[in-house]
């Protein structure tokens, strides 16, 4: 290449950079302005997940010839980051999402429950509401996990296998369930059954966890393909020693679903989607990368 060839190419470039600069950062700066004015409430403490892979059995109710059979193993991976609460939604957490008016109260059928402790007696639609609570308050973006992203959260505490309770022995006995109580009230304080590899706390035990995976219901032919598929988000994916599905339950019995009041254990947190401004950031990066590509390279130009 020649001296000329190259110099073109270093102004292309710096023309580049200069427009790409001039175009998004008022576009960054409203995004972190906007952010900034809208924050009400402290953040919860929050662990990022930058990668992560999977081969699991997926859930769902499969079946072949009309009979029930195990679910397919397949393989995720997190297309993007995305930051998961370190700990389990407190009772106190809860508490100001009903003081605010952005939660319904729960069911104290045990009495108060203790506010540095996980909150229980939660439906989905419950947890649904303090993650809208939160995202409003916060300027944020919060949402309950899909299945697979909680099990990857969950890492070294939880298997990947056989994710079903089969019924075998006394589920209510401490041995054939560690640290989970599926019939009574009992919890622990924060941080009891320690942080796994990711820096997540209590994935081993405390209580079950909501997520936002519905119910599917898949018919498999005699090679173990899908032949037809519908999903059932009136039943949801509860994660925690074992993968259970449970019932959108619903307080009004006025409206539509299955009323009365959730079970003891399920409690939940949430995940955080990037904020508008990190979206941008990222967008951004993209584009100063591939500058080089839209203005032609160095090597591509002849003298």
């Amino acid at each position: 290449m020649s001296v000329r060839g190259a110099m073109l190419s270093h102004k292309r470039r710096v023309i580049a950079f200069s427009i790409a600069g001039c175009l998004l950062a008022p576009l960054i700066a409203i995004a972190l302005s906007v952010h900034h004015s809208q924050a009400d409430i402290a953040l919860p403490d929050l662990v990022r997940l930058d990668t992560g892979e999977i081969s699991y059995q997926r859930a769902g109710d499969f079946a072949l010839s009309g009979q029930g059979v195990e679910s397919p193993h397949v393989r995720f991976a997190l297309s993007k980051p995305i930051d998961i609460m370190k700990y389990q939604v407190t009772s106190a957490d809860f508490q100001r999402c009903v003081d605010d008016g952005g939660c319904h109260p729960l069911d104290a059928r045990f009495g108060a429950p203790s506010a540095d402790r996980p909150a229980v007696d939660l439906s989905w639609h419950d947890a649904d509401d303090y993650a809208g609570w939160l995202s409003n308050k916060s300027g944020e973006i919060f949402r309950l996990p899909t299945d697979e992203e909680w099990i990857i959260a969950a890492g070294d505490r939880i298997s990947t296998e056989e994710r079903y309770d089969r019924g075998h022995g006394n589920q209510t006995a401490s041995q054939s369930m560690p640290a989970y109580y599926a019939f009574s009230p009992r919890t622990f304080d924060l941080g009891t059954f320690g942080s796994n590899r990711n820096g997540v706390f209590d994935f081993a035990g405390n209580v079950w966890e909501w997520t936002n995976t519905c119910l599917a219901q898949v018919a498999l032919d005699s090679n173990g393909t899908a032949i037809s598929e519908s999903t059932n988000c009136g039943v949801r994916v509860a994660e925690g020693r074992h993968r259970a599905y449970i019932t959108d339950i619903v307080r009004d019995p006025r409206a539509s679903g299955c009323t009365g009041i959730p079970p003891t254990h399920l409690g939940f947190r949430l995940v955080r989607e990037p904020r508008l401004s990190e979206r941008w950031i990222a967008n951004v990066r993209r584009l100063l990368f591939s500058v080089p590509m839209l203005f032609g390279d160095s090597k591509s130009i002849d003298a």
